[in-house]
Order: structure tokens, then sequence, then C-alpha cells
């Protein structure tokens, strides 16, 4: 007699562990190598073989979030094209290429080139997680899927602090960004080996048995046609015409003014806030210290965010955790004690890298499956010039001897932010998500 086919896994969390796990190494690895540069930035400036000046160092922290723009643009494209799993390995090698080329750099501009290597990996990889993770979570956990995701990047940018406050004063600052090789040999393998690929891109191919047998592994309702993205450069094309179709055109700009603010915000505090903390009066340890607490209440913030947004909605919550992070930016302002300045910036951080966290899982209730590697993609995209703005204006504001300043413009960033997303129009959960989603739901509420 033929054997049995095993029953059907639930679609939990746990039954999609392993995906939410080699998507967390790989952020991990982008977390540590955003904020590499942030913590060891002090001793480069003090560096007189490198030649760097706080003006430069905007422009370059600039560059690197630039390449960032383009890979996130080019993303949701590519991934549908050529697949997640692919692309997603190539981005690691990339931005891993672009630490070694920092390690060797013995002037700015060949440095500032390597980080734009870098920036193009880093900017691939996001968008491409984000929307992996947000495929396998059970739809009712998505929120909750995302901010267990980002904390990845908060623990990647704890290890970076670590390496800045231990291997830049023993070794230098260049053993740091040879620690930024790791990724290619750690986690390009897993990612190949053992990372699926995704059931929407795979049924776009025809590959229907590859389709069912994924999903029925992970529990995950089997993908229908309307959940697959389109194929051929037609239908790539309509796929970002689609950002402005109906239901989302009014979304899509103010995501991005959103993503925009949010960005500006994790990329300009996490490049400058060492150096404006150091230019506040503080010693050079408990400078770059700042930067290690900030991401340990980003990793508790991920946490309570994604379980609120589950319960609340991400677009409410996003727009609270905004004002919040204002609030703390402009408390960071003034001189306050040491010990109460710490448990400022951890709460800040509670706040500031969740904001944006949650900007993400709005666009996942705003695009549908088909468009959601385009949607994610344009949003980070966009959201990255943001990215290039906060560390330039944190240069423009450290060479002209405005340093505090800038937590009074980062706290106008929050403000915009906390607007721009509160009025984004967000359909009832579970519509435009694609029958394969809807059915899941379904059956969700009826279990």
């Amino acid at each position: 007699m033929p054997a049995t086919p095993p029953p059907p896994r639930s679609h939990t969390l746990r039954s999609v562990a392993p995906v939410l796990a080699l998507c967390w190494l790989a952020v991990f690895f982008d977390g540590m190598d955003v904020n590499v540069y942030g913590a060891v930035l002090p001793h480069m400036l003090d560096d007189p073989g490198l030649g760097l000046t706080p003006g430069a160092a905007g422009r370059i922290g600039s560059w690197t979030t630039f390449g960032m723009l383009l890979g996130a643009l080019g993303a949701g494209t590519l991934t549908d094209w050529l697949g997640r799993r692919p692309v997603l390995v190539a981005s690691v090698l990339m931005f891993s290429a672009g630490s070694a080329v920092c390690a060797v750099a013995g002037e700015p501009a060949l440095f500032g080139g390597g980080r734009f290597l870098a920036g193009l990996g880093l900017g691939g990889l996001m968008p491409i997680c984000l929307s992996l993770v947000m495929e396998f979570a059970p739809p009712r956990r998505a929120a909750l899927a995302t901010g267990l995701l980002m904390t990845s990047y908060h623990a990647g940018g704890m290890f970076a602090t670590g390496l800045g406050l231990t291997l830049a004063p023993a070794l230098g600052w260049r053993w740091v960004f040879w620690a930024g090789v790791l990724p290619a040999v750690i986690a390009a393998p897993l990612l190949l080996r053992l990372l699926p690929e995704s059931p929407a891109v795979l049924l776009t191919r025809g590959r229907a048995a590859e389709v069912h047998a994924v999903a029925d592994r992970y529990g995950m309702a089997r993908p229908v046609a309307a959940d697959a993205p389109s194929a051929g450069a037609k239908g790539r094309l309509g796929a970002v015409l689609g950002l402005f179709g109906p239901g989302t055109r009014r979304a899509t700009p103010l995501l991005w003014a959103a993503s925009f603010c949010g960005l500006m915000l994790v990329y300009g505090i996490s490049t400058w806030l060492p150096q404006m903390m150091r230019a506040s009066g503080y010693g050079l340890t408990s400078s770059v210290s700042f930067l290690m607490v900030i991401n340990a209440g980003g990793i508790v913030g991920m946490l309570v965010a994604g379980r609120t947004a589950d319960r609340f909605g991400p677009v409410r919550v996003s727009a609270v955790w905004f004002l919040l992070t204002a609030a703390g930016a402009l408390l960071l302002s003034a001189r306050l004690p040491l010990g109460l300045t710490y448990a400022v910036v951890a709460v800040t951080g509670v706040w500031l890298f969740s904001a944006q966290a949650m900007v993400y899982a709005a666009a996942d209730r705003v695009y549908p499956p088909a468009g959601r590697a385009t949607g994610l993609g344009w949003v980070t995209g966009i959201g990255r010039t943001g990215a290039v703005a906060g560390p330039w204006l944190g240069g423009t504001l450290a060479a002209s001897g405005d340093d505090r300043l800038g937590f009074v413009v980062f706290a106008l960033a929050g403000l915009v932010g906390a607007v721009s997303v509160a009025l984004v129009p967000v359909a009832r959960r579970g519509a435009g998500r694609g029958v394969g989603r809807a059915r899941a739901e379904a059956a969700a509420t009826q279990g």
C-alpha cells in the first residue's frame, strides 16, 4: 500500500523558524556593517595617515546610503526575475567585498568607494529578507515576525560597537573592517544551501511541485496565481506602476515620506551619535558606548512594537513611536548627568528603530503578495534618500561646530515621520493579500 502522506503542518512562527533564523543571520551582518562606520569613526578622524575630515566623513556616510538606495530600488525587480535566494547571496558577497576594500584603503576616496560597494549589497539585502519573512510568516503575526527579524539588525550593531570598543583601540580601526568579511564566509554558504526559494517566485516559473513542497514544509497556504509576481519585463514594469494603482496611490507617497524620515533618523544617529555625544562633553569611550546602548534599546523596541502592532496595527504604532523618538532626541540635546543620559539613549532606541520597522509592516498591509517585494523595495529605496541625508547632515553640522543641533533636526524628522505614517490608509486585515492569504487568515480565525 502507498505510504500515507504526513498531515500538513500548522502555520506558526515555529514552523517557519528556519527561514526566520537564516534571514536573521543575514540582517545581523547588515546591522554590523552599517553600524561599524559610526563605531570606529572617532578613531578614523584621529588617524592622521588617513586624512579624514568631518565633512568628508559625512559625505562617505552618504555614499554608503546612496549605494543602499540603488540596491534597494533594484532588489524587488531583480528578485522577481532571478529569485530571492541568489540575489540575497550576491548582496552578502558584495557588502563583504566592500568591507575588504575599506580595510586596505589608504585615503578617503578609496575608502568611500568601498563603502559605496558595501551599500549596494546592503541595500538589496533588507527588502529581500523583509519580503521573505512576510511571505513565510503567519498573516496575523507578520508585524511580530518583522520585529523579530529586525532585532538582528541591532544585535549586529551592538556587535559592531563591541568591535569598535575592543579591536579599534588595540589593533586599529582597519581590523574592524576586516571582520566585515565574515559574512561571505559564514552567511553566504548557509543561505545558498538552506534558504528556500519564495513559493510565489517558484509559481511564476511554473514549478508547481516545488511550490507545494515548500508551502507544505513550512505549513503555509499554497499560493495561487494572484499571489505570484508577473513574469517578464512587462510584468516587472506593471508591478512598479501598480504602486500607484487603486488602493495604493495615496499610501505609496506617504510610506515613502515616512521611510525617508525613519531612515534619516536611523542612519544619521547611527553614524553621528558617538561624535555628537563627544561634542556635548562626554568622553570617547562613553560616546561610543552610547551606540551600543541605543542598539540594545532597539532590540527591546522591536519585540514590543511587533506584538503591539499585531494588536493595534503598525500604522498607529509607528506614528506614536516616531513622536516618542522626537521627544528622546530633544532630551539628548540637553546636557544631562551621565547615568540619566544612558537611560534616555536606551529609551530612545526603543522607539527609534522600531518606528521605521513598523513602516515596513504597514507596507505589508498596503501591498498585495504579488507586489510585496516591489513595494518594499521602493519603500526602502526611496527611504534611502533619508539615509543619504542623515549622515551628510550630521557631517555638515559637525564641520560647522553645531553637532548638538543635529538632535533638534532629528527631532523634527521624527515629527514629520509621525504625521506621514499616521495618514497612510490601510485596508482591513486580509484585503488585497491574495486568495491564499485570505483563506489562511479565515482558517486561523475559525481555529
